[in-house]
């Protein structure tokens, strides 16, 4: 098996590496939820020494995001676990300090959505912070050509996903104790949405 490769993680890293820094100043744990590749969690770890930082995702990317934490020296990168938001066994038995999430939102279906942000608003600690990285629908409208490009090809892929509205996931998140931050402009017509625990 190769080890998986994402073009856009290198194009976005650095960029969400700012944000990070911004909102994740004191030591702590991160549970990265859906981390795709591994991409993201290696070069994250590597860079913030003070984060303990907690890979997860489905079964089926667990051997190729491993194959990428084999490769770094990172102590503080801890080893990648199973997490399906449709499978609460799977739910860690503890808070977290943080939580971050990129490009997940738009591949679940609502339902999912909804689930997630419970297990978000159960599972961050008071004050915790949870970065959500992506596009979003702004006023129902997209906010670019190549956004409503992808979101046909999303919803030809698979009926239940689809780019999300800002104003739906902000009503969400506000019902379990998360409170808006900030909303950053991101590169290639994307988002971070700053979320505080209350």
């Amino acid at each position: 098996m190769n080890k998986p490769f994402s073009e856009s993680c290198i194009q976005n890293q650095q960029p969400i590496l700012q944000i990070i820094q911004n909102y994740f100043k004191l030591s702590g744990d991160v549970l990265e939820i859906g981390s795709g590749t591994g991409q993201h969690a290696v070069f994250f770890a590597e860079q913030c020494a003070h984060l303990n930082w907690h890979p997860s995702d489905v079964e089926a990317h667990l051997s190729g995001i491993q194959m990428w934490l084999n490769e770094s020296q990172a102590s503080n990168l801890k080893p990648a676990t199973a997490f399906n938001i449709n499978q609460p066994e799977q739910y860690p038995k503890r808070l977290f300090n943080y939580m971050f999430s990129a490009n997940t939102v738009h591949i679940m279906s609502w339902a999912e959505v909804e689930l997630l942000f419970l297990f978000i608003g159960s599972h961050l600690e008071k004050g915790g912070v949870f970065l959500n990285y992506g596009p979003f629908n702004y006023n129902g409208n997209y906010t670019s050509q190549s956004n409503k490009n992808f979101d046909v090809w999303l919803r030809q892929l698979a009926g239940d996903s689809a780019i999300k509205h800002f104003e739906a996931i902000e009503k969400l998140a506000n019902t379990h104790g998360l409170k808006l931050l900030e909303d950053c402009t991101m590169p290639a017509n994307n988002r971070i949405l700053v979320w505080q625990k209350n």
